[in-house]
């Protein structure tokens, strides 16, 4: 009777410090296909802001080369080409969430999560705020059209959105066949820093094109560093960016002759025009973006590069600014 009763105060004892609950049933919160709803942070993550200089710049260099034809600032004009820019920016990062996150491009990438990857919002929901921020720069290009008259540019403002999609979107994106650096250098090099210049005073002088180039190379090396960050993740994944096929050496060697002809064009306006040997200043950004570029340890790394090189764009693109203003 007496061992009776001590196993039944056992079996008690063991039922008190059992944990409630089904215990076959796992428990799924750290399942990583289970995720969280998306919160605001996230969302302000995936417009990737890191790259919002890329924006700013073509048009800080192209108002400063108008400002060289006509010395009155066209504010409005400016402000609204910043619009268009910025936007156009915000909408294919999120339209790159989209596509990529559909494609399984992102399920195993190494910098920040994106939301359709992750599974924090539904693609649905990210493809209509790609469309928004879309939608946003068409209508300031169409004001900016209207203030002008210059009706041509509602139709480089389609193709802008055009080509903002077929970045990774559609079934052939160019951003998948090693085309992505000649698309940016395109359109957030010379089409953003001379539309910018043109809409202002309908022309373009040759510090325009110069800027233009110089802010499209720094645009060319924010995304060599973010492919070079992914080259593993892209080639399992199949996308063919210019760093999968050129491979990492080759892609430093590039990110490195971008980045330094860059500051060698505004050494050569810096002949003409003093002040723009400011954007020397902007190698303390450059020089260590440079350096973990050459001697990273770890992919994580690159992200740095990747801010430090677009802290480098918008720097260069202030000083120049100031230079042809000053």
């Amino acid at each position: 009777m007496a061992g009776s009763a001590k196993k039944k105060r056992t079996r008690a004892a063991s039922r008190k410090h059992r944990p409630r609950g089904n215990p076959q049933k796992p428990h799924v919160s750290g399942d990583p296909r289970v995720a969280a709803k998306a919160t605001f942070g996230d969302w302000v993550g995936a417009a990737r802001l890191r790259t919002l200089p890329l924006a700013i710049t073509p048009v800080l260099i192209g108002t400063g080369a108008a400002h060289l034809v006509d010395h009155l600032f066209h504010w409005v004009l400016a402000l609204a080409c910043l619009v268009v820019a910025a936007a156009l920016q915000i909408g294919v990062n999120y339209a790159n969430d989209y596509s990529d996150g559909i494609r399984g491009t992102d399920d195993f990438r190494v910098g920040p999560a994106r939301l359709t990857a992750a599974r924090k919002a539904k693609p649905r929901t990210v493809l209509v705020v790609a469309c928004v921020f879309f939608a946003i720069a068409a209508v300031a290009g169409l004001a900016i059209a209207v203030r002008t008259q210059q009706w041509w540019l509602l139709a480089v403002g389609a193709v802008c959105i055009v080509a903002a999609w077929f970045y990774t979107g559609g079934k052939r994106p160019y951003g998948y066949a090693g085309l992505g650096e000649l698309f940016v250098f395109v359109f957030f090099g010379l089409v953003a820093t001379l539309g910018t210049t043109w809409v202002q005073v309908q022309y373009l002088p040759q510090e325009a094109w110069f800027g233009a180039v110089g802010a499209g190379l720094l645009a060319c090396g924010v995304l060599l560093a973010n492919n070079l960050r992914d080259i593993p993740q892209d080639r399992a994944a199949g996308k063919r960016t210019l760093s999968v096929l050129i491979g990492k050496t080759a892609t430093q060697v590039v990110y490195t002759v971008f980045v330094l002809a860059a500051f060698a064009i505004a050494c050569v306006l810096a002949q003409f025009y003093p002040i723009a040997w400011l954007t020397l200043l902007a190698l303390l950004a450059a020089v260590p973006a440079l350096l973990i570029v050459w001697l990273y340890r770890s992919p994580q790394e690159l992200v740095l590069a990747l801010a430090l090189t677009s802290l480098t764009s918008v720097a260069y693109g202030a000083f120049l600014f100031w230079a042809f203003v000053g």
